[in-house]
């Protein structure tokens, strides 16, 4: 039940049909996605809100459901996001949406993108991961004439 649940909400967003995306939706639900101008929406009117911002932006928002994973009223979408804006860029990225669902509704949405983590956090994170693929290059990399194979 909870995977139609989420593949409705899917189709209603790609749909652009802002009150059917609404009413998969508790009157008191929460969603939190850093892809809006205000990331944490709580209630059915912030919610409509940041999704009529997306869908005035939207030329084409897409997203094809990899697996849902559920355990009672809880569970995780994990999908494949492509959309594309009214200016032309387009977006590619997997995510993750953490979902509460009660009396057959969703009552709270939060998304997991894979972004590092912001400002020196992630100047950090970059040099690091720099570093450790340089090493790997070093450590395949002959040292001497003789290792090299013709």
């Amino acid at each position: 039940m909870q995977r139609e649940l989420m593949e409705g909400l899917v189709q209603a967003f790609q749909a652009k049909d802002l009150e059917a995306a609404l009413a998969y939706f508790t009157e008191d639900a929460e969603v939190y996605d850093p892809h809006y101008p205000v990331a944490e929406m709580r209630g059915k009117e912030a919610i409509r809100r940041g999704f009529a911002w997306a869908f005035g932006n939207m030329a084409q928002p897409g997203f094809t459901i990899r697996r849902v994973y559920t355990e009672g009223g809880r569970g995780v979408v994990e999908v494949d996001t492509h959309h594309r804006f009214k200016n032309g860029l387009e977006l590619k990225f997997s995510q993750l949406f953490l979902y509460q669902v009660e009396d057959g509704r969703i009552r709270s949405l939060q998304a997991y993108v894979p972004y590092p983590p912001p400002g020196m956090g992630s100047l950090l994170l970059t040099v690091t991961r720099w570093l450790w693929q340089l090493k790997d290059k070093l450590r395949r990399t002959p040292s001497r004439p003789e290792e090299v194979q013709a």
